[in-house]
């Protein structure tokens, strides 16, 4: 066995996401990386990739690994305390990453801000802006779902859902489209610290929002929930409501305008499960997980770090090292799926692990695919009739994710009205 392992070519000759080959189809590589073995060493990233999903849903569930940045060997040195900004003491002082107990207490008290009456009034909130966009954009031949829609659906959500005035709108929008870079490891030391600044700007706007709304609360938005429950719940304080705003937009930024792309793509390449698709909420949340399935529009996936040195599945870690676990690998993989190549958007998901599994499960999953609906279906409504009008090119630009330079729609609206 050992010696027909070393006869195997080095894994970074077989899988690179930086590449041409993987922009065009990822598949071949990620299987590829599958078949290596539990856990394959990259030298690229100087990483651990860990492949299998049910130890990656071991991994989440158990947390033998640290999700805390700092400890990262190539990470910035942690500052001490009496050093920390506004962002260290959000992602340290009252992380959702790092610390386990307090991350399980705000998951229990906060469940009810995003329950499914919560998640109603939040479509309410943001669905009269998105009809706005699509009523802005009218009815012409052609046009770039990304540039139109796709790009304003993010900071609209977001803004909307959290409840942050108009009048903060253009000051917090670079953080939107920076939050997720502070953390990603892949990047250079410099693009993060950018991304940390845009972070620390926006946590002031929301501290400042805070304190308007603790002298005139309101009750139809997140941050009036999570106001209340502060003041119900010991242990749960304000740091923890702009570490959770933090997340949200985290969840909600970058991820949901891929997730914009794929949803649409999708659905066109597959119009004849349109219908099923849109059904209602639920149905649409199930077909969500069969888009990402489908697309495989992944580069990196989760990163985690050795707390100490320690032996994982079968191999030694040195502390520090990161791991890197990539559910999506088994997309294609027929030993997991029937017939991987089929989209259907009614296929079965048990477990479901698009957005995590165990206490590590994204809290704004509700949220995230409730506005995906409510973008996707006014498509639709719009323009019933709409098509691809080339099949996109794809950009390699994005740190994270297979993404397309322009999603350019034919309408087909005169022919409709014909």
């Amino acid at each position: 066995m050992a010696e027909a392992a070393a006869k195997l070519p080095p894994i970074e000759q077989l899988y690179n996401p930086n590449s041409q080959e993987y922009m065009n189809d990822p598949v071949p590589q990620c299987l590829a990386l599958a078949k290596r073995g539990k856990l394959v060493w990259y030298e690229p990233w100087q990483a651990w990739i860990m492949t299998r999903m049910p130890d990656i849903m071991d991994c989440w569930k158990h947390e033998p690994l640290s999700s805390d940045f700092y400890d990262w060997e190539f990470a910035p040195k942690r500052p001490p305390e009496d050093q920390w900004s506004n962002f260290e003491r959000a992602m340290i002082g009252h992380s959702l990453l790092a610390d386990h107990g307090h991350h399980r207490l705000v998951r229990r008290v906060t469940a009810p801000a995003f329950s499914r009456n919560v998640v109603d009034a939040i479509q309410r909130k943001i669905e009269p802006d998105v009809k706005r966009l699509f009523d802005e954009l009218g009815e012409p031949e052609s046009f770039d779902y990304i540039d139109m829609i796709a790009n304003h659906i993010p900071f609209i959500s977001i803004t909307r859902m959290v409840g942050i005035p108009e009048k903060y709108w253009p000051d917090i929008k670079q953080v939107i489209l920076t939050f997720t870079e502070t953390w990603n490891p892949t990047i250079s030391e410099e693009q993060r610290e950018s991304a940390r600044q845009d972070s620390n700007r926006a946590i002031l706007i929301i501290k400042e929002v805070i304190a308007e709304r603790r002298n005139a609360p309101q009750q139809d938005d997140f941050l009036s929930t999570l106001l209340k429950i502060e003041a119900e719940n010991e242990g749960f304080e304000e740091g923890d409501i702009i570490t959770l705003i933090l997340a949200l937009i985290g969840a909600g930024a970058d991820t949901t305008l891929v997730a914009q792309q794929w949803s649409v793509y999708a659905l066109l390449k597959n119009k004849d499960q349109v219908a099923t698709a849109l059904a209602t909420p639920d149905a649409f949340s199930n077909a969500f997980s069969e888009i990402n399935r489908w697309g495989v529009s992944s580069k990196m996936g989760f990163a985690r770090y050795a707390p100490q040195d320690m032996e994982l599945l079968g191999q030694k870690l040195r502390k520090g090292v990161m791991v890197l676990m990539m559910p999506h690998l088994k997309d294609y993989d027929p030993e997991y799926y029937d017939d991987p190549k089929t989209f259907d958007a009614q296929r079965v998901f048990n477990p479901d692990v698009l957005f995590g599994y165990g206490p590590r499960y994204c809290i704004g999953a509700a949220l995230a695919k409730r506005q995906l609906y409510l973008t996707i279906s006014e498509l639709f409504k719009r323009f019933p009739d709409v098509e691809l009008a080339e099949e996109p090119e794809r950009d390699a630009s994005d740190h994270n994710a297979i993404v397309f330079k322009r999603l350019l729609l034919k309408t087909n609206v005169a022919g409709a009205s014909n």
